[in-house]
């Protein structure tokens, strides 16, 4: 067994993919969007394009993502996501392409557990973690 988190971006889930990408070196593993259901689907009108499913390779780790019903925009909250780097130097990169454009919620500190740690939240309201053990 697994678990693995699902994050639904109400409008915005390929922004956050690609933003992923980029600032992780996460890979798209899979995408389908809403009008390639095998099944009809009620959609708001424009949302055709949107993502319905998306699976996201980050690192070892996966997380599956979705536009939802891009009807109701849902706050992240109580949880973070949390990346292990392998170098402070990663996690400074990581830490710095995560915050781009989102708020530090503690600054990237070396600490008692960790050769480096910090939180944020990202553009999209998600909230990490970055630590180098």
């Amino acid at each position: 067994m697994k678990v693995e988190p699902y994050l639904f971006f109400n409008g915005c889930c390929e922004e956050a993919l690609n933003f992923y990408v980029r600032a992780l070196g996460a890979e798209i593993t899979f995408l389908m969007r809403m009008k390639e259901s095998p099944e009809p689907m009620e959609m708001p009108p424009g949302t055709e394009d949107k993502v319905m499913h998306a699976n996201l390779r980050v690192g070892d780790s996966n997380l599956m993502m979705s536009d939802g019903m891009c009807t109701e925009l849902k706050p992240f909250s109580s949880f973070s996501l949390a990346v292990s780097a392998p170098t402070t130097a990663q996690a400074e990169a990581w830490f710095a392409a995560l915050g781009e454009g989102g708020k530090v919620d503690m600054p990237l500190q070396k600490t008692f557990w960790a050769q480096s740690f910090g939180m944020l939240t990202d553009r999209f309201g998600v909230s990490w973690m970055v630590s180098c053990e």
